[in-house]
């Protein structure tokens, strides 16, 4: 994502050549200067890769819990718009059930 941004690579970094001036800088403390920019950036681009890891992890994460919601929300609506009160079918299996655990099952 925002690592395609980045203009400069480590490599291009450390492979840039500067000419040497009569009044130039020392190379030694460029280079030194430039392994410090190397790390940085390095540290830089992982980072950058890590949090579009787990962007993408809670983006999912995120559809997902948004599909659950529809599901129970569906659920709830199935469960307002039922008749709460038992029929006489759901009273008979119930009493069915009751005396097959008082009296046994008849085998």
């Amino acid at each position: 994502m925002l690592y395609e941004k980045i203009t400069l690579s480590p490599k291009e970094i450390l492979e840039k050549d500067f000419p040497v001036d009569t009044r130039g800088y020392r190379p030694q403390e460029v280079d030194k200067y430039l392994d410090i920019i190397i790390k940085d950036y390095t540290n830089f681009i992982n980072i950058v890769k890590q949090k579009d890891a787990e962007i993408n992890e809670l983006v999912e994460e995120n559809l997902r819990l948004k599909q659950e919601n529809r599901v129970l929300k569906e659920h709830v609506e199935i469960v307002k718009n039922t008749d709460t009160k038992p029929t006489n079918v759901d009273l008979l299996r119930r009493l069915s059930q009751l005396e097959k655990i008082v009296y046994g099952e008849e085998e």
